[in-house]
């Protein structure tokens, strides 16, 4: 077994990470807009622009950039990202926009399409753009879509940030009622365990 390297604590590459992420994300959103590609920001900067509209407090940070739109805009895609300095990639079944020729996977713009499941193990599709709101930064999922896309996709992380939501106040014991079936009992299950 290899021991893992690790140098200083160092609150200065922690920020730095966080700035990273969000330059990453407005650069490709501001990119997206000016060509006039329809899109949408999903994914935990969703999330965390939703919580910090109630309690900035309680965002979660993120590294992942995660992007809505129509598999038919991706070739507009590439070509609004790329002088931006994103290159296009299809890695295992991913669609991403690494971010300069040096990036890993993890330092890119994940794709997600409109109207397609996610993965083989998702029982609905992701929303269409439309299903969004502009914000005075980027246009951002609507709520309902965002909830509708974490309890489809419902990994660890996606049950972390519903539980995010839920412990602002943006999802509460109305919101079973408005969800198909199986979407609603997994709600209910977060809804129903106690959050330490």
């Amino acid at each position: 077994m290899t021991r893992v390297q690790y140098g200083d604590v160092s609150w200065e590459r922690m920020v730095r990470a966080v700035q990273r992420v969000r330059e990453r994300l407005l650069r490709a959103t501001a990119a997206l807009g000016k060509a006039g590609v329809p899109y949408a920001v999903a994914g935990g900067n969703a999330v965390a622009a939703w919580v910090s509209r109630v309690d900035e407090a309680a965002v979660r940070n993120t590294r992942d950039v995660d992007i809505l739109i129509r598999r038919d805009d991706l070739d507009r895609a590439i070509v609004a990202l790329e002088p931006a300095g994103f290159l296009y990639r299809h890695v295992a079944g991913v669609d991403m926009f690494l971010d300069g020729p040096e990036a890993k996977a993890r330092d890119a713009v994940h794709l997600v399409f409109a109207g397609e499941k996610a993965g083989r193990e998702n029982i609905f599709p992701a929303p269409d753009v439309e299903q969004s709101e502009a914000t005075s930064q980027f246009r951002l999922v609507s709520l309902d879509a965002l909830v509708r896309m974490k309890l489809t996709a419902f990994r660890r992380k996606d049950q972390m940030h519903l539980i995010d939501l839920i412990d602002v106040g943006l999802i509460d014991a109305t919101w079973p009622a408005r969800l198909p079936a199986p979407l609603a009992e997994r709600l209910q299950e977060l809804l129903d365990s106690p959050q330490d």
